[in-house]
């Protein structure tokens, strides 16, 4: 390519890929090479606009301007109509990239090199801040370091939204158990929840961003190992992520000396177990000692003893993805986000019966109804939206009386119901909330570790009893007893999967009642 070469940014995410975006790299490539232009095609991360992917983009003076969904017969029309000049008057045109609204009206922190850069470019990351933050934190005691994850006000992004910088604390003041003196960063990347995909996208838009928190998270705590511990089902993210370790290490941001600092980080990815228990914090533990997974009681915390034996941070993709942007702009740059106690941005995934899916980074704070009304523009369907479920399937079901709830950890607690993962699902108004209910117990039957009795029994009974209500068979005496065995999982079940399977089971039959009557023969109430 010569130096005149425009620039064509083509995704290579798996989102895109799904949709054939392969393809269309290569179809796009023959073609411009047969017309004799120059282009220069780059393989970016997914912006999170799903229902335009593949979105293409040209760089041009003025901006990058989308095109987009594109598909390989649409390649002929939009060069012939001037695409590698910017020029807009071709149907797939959405202008500016910037300017798209769903993406304009965001607060990317986190995200704010998604869909920008070249993921494995070493020089992309570091022309848009990257490696800023490390190279701050190898100037700072780790003591400093941590205290500036404490003001920040961050918390856990996995679900349990613990305060980042107290675990930190923990770590660093822990004792390891033998002379080595090793400490572990463990990354929980074993996205599982549905509806959720932020964590795929990080590794697969910015895994840079991933290596350098995790990096500045062994500084805080004096850890030079890490593991990744990654979902089976993401091989993109796999390779990506190999490839960019690779490279980090060649360049020495990671290794056994870091920026020639003196400090040392070693970084692998282990591929989990294609077990959604796993993805609690002990569970994966035991499966990255090469165990089943199964979930340990708990106290010692990991903290104190996690990884073979050994003082351990775990922590989600998202929490340890924010950790550059607070130690490059500052605690309170990100501490300026948010309410309450829910500081910072939180990438909210939209998905299910919607119309525009995709990924929203904004603020703790905005509602429900905001995301799904503006941002998604209602149902895929066109009918009306009936029920939302938020923080994956262990998430109560909300019906709309609550979607003015405020997308914060301690509004959504005090209504019953969990932000987690930000993970939102929607379901319109044909869904049977007795038969999602039956799926929600069905789901922990087959996911359920088994080690503790209130999960693994009781989400057994929970589907007989739920199909015996459905059947109208002594329906109030088996509504109660499905209480009771709610109740039970709640208080004895050792972690949050039998811990929290009754949330959506218990919302469903609290705010959908009528899907529980029994069923004329015409399928009416």
């Amino acid at each position: 390519m010569t130096g005149t070469s425009v620039k064509v940014f083509i995704p290579r995410d798996t989102t895109s890929l799904a949709l054939g975006a392969e393809q269309l790299a290569a179809e796009f490539t023959a073609a411009a090479e047969q017309r004799n232009d120059h282009v220069q095609i780059v393989r970016n991360g997914s912006r999170g606009l799903f229902w335009l992917e593949p979105m293409v983009e040209v760089e041009t003076p003025a901006g990058r301007v989308g095109y987009g969904p594109v598909t390989c017969a649409d390649i002929d029309s939009l060069l012939e109509q001037g695409m590698l000049k910017g020029e807009q008057a071709h149907p797939l045109s959405l202008g500016l990239a910037e300017e798209i609204p769903y993406l304009k009206k965001q607060q990317r922190l986190t995200f704010a090199r998604a869909g920008i850069t070249d993921p494995v470019s070493l020089d992309d990351y570091q022309q848009h801040d990257g490696f800023a933050g490390l190279r701050n934190a190898l100037a700072m005691s780790a003591q400093d370091i941590v205290d500036a994850v404490k003001a920040s006000g961050l918390r856990g992004r996995g679900g349990a939204a613990f305060p980042t910088g107290i675990k930190w604390q923990t770590v660093l003041d822990a004792v390891p158990t033998d002379l080595s003196g090793q400490k572990y960063i463990v990354c929980n990347a074993d996205e599982g929840d549905s509806g959720t995909f932020a964590d795929r996208m990080v590794m697969e838009a910015d895994p840079y961003m991933l290596i350098e928190g995790m990096t500045i998270a062994g500084l805080a705590v004096g850890a030079t190992q890490g593991y990744i511990y990654l979902r089976s089902e993401y091989p993109v993210a796999h390779q990506i992520l190999n490839e960019a370790i690779a490279k980090a290490e060649a360049a020495g941001f990671l290794g056994h000396n870091i920026c020639g600092s003196g400090h040392a980080f070693q970084l692998e990815v282990r591929l989990g177990a294609e077990a959604y228990i796993c993805g609690e914090e002990t569970s994966l533990l035991e499966s990255l000692e090469g165990k089943r997974g199964l979930v340990r009681a708990k106290p010692p915390l990991p903290a104190i003893e996690g990884l073979f034996g050994q003082p351990t941070v775990v922590n989600n993709v998202l929490s340890l993805a924010a950790i550059p942007f607070i130690m490059d702009k500052g605690a309170q740059a990100y501490a300026d986000f948010g309410m309450g106690r829910s500081l910072g941005t939180l990438p909210f995934q939209l998905a299910g019966n919607i119309k525009r899916g995709g990924l929203i980074e904004l603020a703790f704070g905005l509602t429900l109804r905001e995301l799904i009304e503006d941002f998604g523009e209602g149902t895929f369907s066109g009918r009306p939206a009936r029920a939302v479920q938020v923080g994956g399937p262990l998430g109560a079901y909300m019906p709309e009386s609550q979607w003015d709830t405020p997308l914060d950890y301690e509004a959504f607690s005090a209504i019953g119901a969990v932000l987690g993962h930000g993970g939102v699902v929607v379901f319109d108004d044909t869904v049977d909330m007795s038969e999602q209910a039956r799926f929600s117990m069905e789901f922990c039957v087959a996911e359920s570790c088994g080690k503790c009795t209130p999960c693994r029994i009781g989400s057994t009974r929970g589907v007989e009893v739920i199909d015996r209500i459905r059947n109208n068979e002594n329906r109030e005496a088996n509504l109660e007893l499905l209480g009771d065995l709610c109740d039970t999982m709640i208080d004895g079940s050792l972690c949050a999967m039998g811990g929290m399977t009754p949330f959506p089971v218990q919302s469903a039959v609290k705010y959908f009642p009528e899907d529980f009557e029994p069923k004329t023969a015409d399928g009416g109430v």
